[in-house]
């Protein structure tokens, strides 16, 4: 069993595990040789990281090892702690597994959430706050919140009004669709006003060419789960 640590140095006196820097992967060959991928940081890096190896044909199982200030992925799946997967690995024994649906958004790919309303203003304040004390954890989020709520209370009702304007979160997808807000996507496309557009992608913020976006369900991965 060969498994393979991205992001982080992580080593198990039973199990062969290669380490890679997250900057590495694109020049890392055969991915597919890997029965495990260690995917060690947050949501935005999840996001990255199956953005290069969602396309494989051999897909490797995920194990996510959530260090990031934010990890809406490992919470829905509640992933369990890292050295407990470890360790089941090592005495043989398959841990629990559930599918990961993604998403494409031209060529940009998402797991959970996309957007240009409240979120890609949350996100970009929030990102400005990450400094000194303020870097790691919640606070910079719960701040951005409040220094946001005012303006979020005014404008919200017109965005979702809005035919530029759209937000997905698919962990509410009981709520299928609330005017510009979408709890579950099956194929949509939008057109916005601008050839150039920023866009929320996972707490990522992304700038995507072209005001006509086509999204669609990109497959699935199968992710570690503690369920």
């Amino acid at each position: 069993m060969k498994l393979l640590s991205i992001g982080q140095n992580i080593s198990h006196t039973r199990l062969d595990i290669t380490s890679i820097e997250t900057s590495s992967l694109a020049s890392h060959h055969d991915i597919e040789q890997y029965d495990y991928v260690i995917i060690n940081g947050g949501d935005g890096t999840i996001r990255r990281v199956l953005k290069q190896l969602h396309t494989l044909q051999n897909q490797p199982v995920f194990i996510l090892n959530p260090t990031g200030s934010f990890n809406v992925v490992a919470r829905v799946h509640k992933a369990p702690p890292i050295n407990s997967v470890l360790d089941m690995l090592a005495e043989g024994s398959t841990p629990a597994t559930q599918k990961h649906h993604i998403f494409k958004l031209n060529d940009e790919l998402f797991l959970f959430s996309a957007g240009n309303m409240g979120d890609l203003q949350h996100i970009f304040l929030s990102e400005t706050l990450r400094f000194g004390w303020l870097r790691h954890g919640m606070a910079k989020y719960m701040l951005a919140v409040l220094f946001l709520l005012p303006v979020h209370l005014i404008i919200t009702p017109f965005m979702l009004m809005s035919s530029t304007r759209f937000f997905i979160f698919t962990p509410l997808r009981f709520i299928r669709k609330f005017g510009s807000f979408y709890g579950e996507v099956k194929a949509l496309d939008l057109d916005l006003d601008n050839d150039y557009n920023m866009l929320e992608l996972d707490g990522d913020i992304v700038t995507v060419k072209g005001r006509h976006l086509k999204i669609r369900q990109a497959g699935n991965v199968r992710i570690v789960t503690g369920k």
